[in-house]
């Protein structure tokens, strides 16, 4: 929770909905104040992490990290990481790509795009696979691939339920053909969870786009959204480029996706620790 001591900042008329007028003695301390990407508005920092990283205005949610994301999920005290000591190899000698990486984990405190591990979603042990868009923008690469395939064999092996949370994208270029082999190595790890007869749970999160939709991100037994997340593969322009079409309003957001039949339901951050809990009470073995 931030805390401003001594500052005084501009606040806001909620009767009016408009902003105080500023005296020349207030002082707005950095990062107080973040845009909605959804609406547009200037919302509080504070406001914002209050409001379970959502907006305070509309509603839409901001992007989590992978800390938030399992403190907001799991139980209290019961995750416990799986292949944490897995690193990046520059394996195309691709300039400047070992800079990035170690930028990135300076950045994020991350070794990589994901975290798996296992935990307790309301009393009921789970696998879980969380992906940070933070970390080179969530970007599928060998390590994303492995750790992921990792997660899904050791939830088939101990007969859990998994549940993954997905932001990409896509496939990582620096690492070429040894990123798009991470799709098929993917989705083989969740046929084989689905054959064992076992759950597995996808929460789309904006954006999960690219190789990651076109792998294990929809290959989910139930499929959940996260409301206004941006699902698809090749970008609305791409498409519209390719097609000479003009594409619905809405295209490629959760919404759309739910409508078509590609999403189960869009659940509201609010509520999805106590979905997920029922969904897996209904399917416990």
């Amino acid at each position: 929770m931030l805390k401003f001591k001594k500052t005084k900042y501009i606040s806001l008329d909620h009767t009016e909905n408009k902003p105080r007028i500023a005296k020349s003695q207030d002082v707005i301390p950095s990062g107080a104040w973040v845009k909605c990407q959804s609406c547009g508005e200037a919302v509080f920092h504070e406001a914002v992490e209050e409001n379970l990283q959502c907006c305070p205005k509309c509603g839409a949610p901001f992007r989590l990290t992978v800390e938030q994301r399992i403190e907001m999920t799991l139980d209290e005290g019961s995750f416990v990481e799986w292949d944490g000591e897995l690193e990046t190899r520059n394996v195309l000698s691709f300039p400047d790509y070992e800079q990035k990486i170690t930028a990135m984990k300076e950045k994020t405190g991350l070794r990589e795009g994901v975290v798996t591990g296992e935990g307790t979603i309301q009393g009921i042990k789970t696998a879980i696979a969380v992906m940070d868009s933070h970390f080179m923008m969530g970007s599928m690469g060998q390590v994303v691939g492995e750790k992921i395939t990792r997660a899904l064999e050791r939830a088939t092996k101990e007969e859990l339920p998994i549940v993954i949370f997905t932001t990409s994208g896509g496939a990582r270029m620096q690492e070429g053909m040894v990123s798009l082999m991470q799709m098929a190595k993917t989705s083989a790890a969740v046929e084989k969870h689905s054959k064992a007869g076992l759950l597995y749970i996808t929460v789309l999160t904006d954006p999960t786009t690219g190789g990651v939709t076109a792998s294990f991100a929809m290959l989910g037994d139930i499929i959940l959204a996260e409301p206004g997340a941006l699902i698809g593969f090749a970008g609305q322009r791409v498409i519209e480029q390719t097609i000479g079409q003009k594409l619905p309003e809405g295209f490629q957001r959760a919404e759309f996706l739910l409508e078509k039949g590609f999403v189960d339901r869009i659940v509201n951050r609010e509520d999805l620790k106590e979905e997920l809990g029922k969904i897996l009470s209904y399917h416990q073995r």
